[in-house]
């Protein structure tokens, strides 16, 4: 029994319809909200209302007494904790939301994983940890303890929660620093979607820091493969690791991060341009200034995960970008 958090969301829809697929018992728990349109969370759900070994909990997980009940009642083996407040940029209009779900929420999810012996909590942190950091590429080795935005600060706080119960509880924990997630579901408030549908609605789109940045925009399925890879790997206490010398990436406690993301960043004008090109219209730009929380670039270095896995994402930007394309015709009748 695997228990999905966000299980309406991006990722989470992914990776519960992956697990049912492969014929895992799954069960979704999600607030369902409305940080962008319901609808889209709803659809996502039909499709994994679909399969016999789902079941799904509309909660929040500030509710901590059905996620206490959930837990007692099915006793999931595994837990994949993928619901947060998302984006950057909202964190400036709306930082309690932050705090509520990414903060109060994670703690809901340490404090039932601890108390019914859960075997491997993994969840999702975010390489906007890396805040200030300017050093490529961005390496779990690296400090990361200059946020530049309260969603960044949320998700570091989460590594750090989450090595504590490690070390107090002996409960396995890996964080997945996600780098610029894209594809076919994907989230409206992300560059994909927005561009898309601005361009395919004759609207002009507003690109920041005058288009003089890059990302490490990673495809779903090359995701999805990394955290399904790990499931079945918890991490282990380290006798070896040195305090005096401390990996920040591991631990005597069984305690693990990982980078996850494509080791091959993209310039903003070059993804656009396959935008523009796959849909054959040119795009109206609004420069803008780089936002408040922003960074100008990322690039994750994703050896490690290499090293354990075998971890090697394989979808070039012009097949993810054409594959989504594909997806948000379809789904909008265009």
């Amino acid at each position: 029994m695997i228990f999905v958090t966000g299980a309406a969301g991006f990722i989470g829809f992914h990776l519960a319809q992956k697990l049912l697929d492969t014929g895992h018992d799954v069960i979704g728990y999600d607030n369902v909200n409305d940080y962008y349109d319901p609808e889209l969370k709803e659809a996502r759900l039909g499709v994994l209302n679909g399969y016999e070994k789902f079941e799904f909990f509309r909660n929040d997980l500030l509710d901590e007494q059905t996620l206490a009940k959930v837990f007692a009642d099915h006793n999931p083996r595994l837990v994949v904790h993928l619901a947060a407040q998302a984006g950057v940029r909202y964190s400036l209009v709306n930082p309690k939301a932050y705090m509520e779900s990414n903060s109060i929420g994670f703690f809901n999810i340490l404090e039932v994983c601890r108390h019914h012996d859960v075997e491997h909590l993994v969840y999702a942190s975010s390489s906007s940890v890396y805040g200030m950091n300017e050093k490529m590429p961005f390496s779990t080795q690296h400090n990361v303890d200059h946020p530049i935005s309260l969603y960044g600060a949320t998700k570091r706080s989460n590594e750090l929660m989450a090595h504590t119960y490690s070390h107090l509880y002996d409960l396995p924990t890996t964080g997945l620093r996600f780098f610029t997630v894209y594809g076919p579901w994907g989230r409206p408030d992300m560059a994909l979607f927005l561009f898309t549908k601005a361009i395919l609605e004759g609207k002009p789109i507003e690109v920041y820091n005058k288009g003089e940045m890059s990302r490490d925009f990673t495809y779903i399925d090359d995701i999805i493969n990394g955290v399904l890879s790990l499931l079945d790997l918890p991490p282990k206490s380290l006798n070896h690791w040195n305090g005096k010398v401390p990996d920040p990436s591991s631990s005597k406690a069984p305690f693990k991060l990982y980078n996850i993301g494509n080791n091959s960043p993209v310039k903003l004008m070059d993804f656009i341009n396959e935008i523009e090109k796959r849909l054959g219209i040119k795009a109206e730009i609004n420069f803008m200034p780089l936002q408040p929380g922003d960074v100008v670039a990322s690039h994750a270095d994703v050896d490690e995960l290499e090293e354990v896995l075998g971890y090697k994402p394989s979808t070039t930007i012009g097949e993810g970008i054409r594959e989504f394309l594909d997806w948000y015709k379809e789904f909008y009748n265009i």
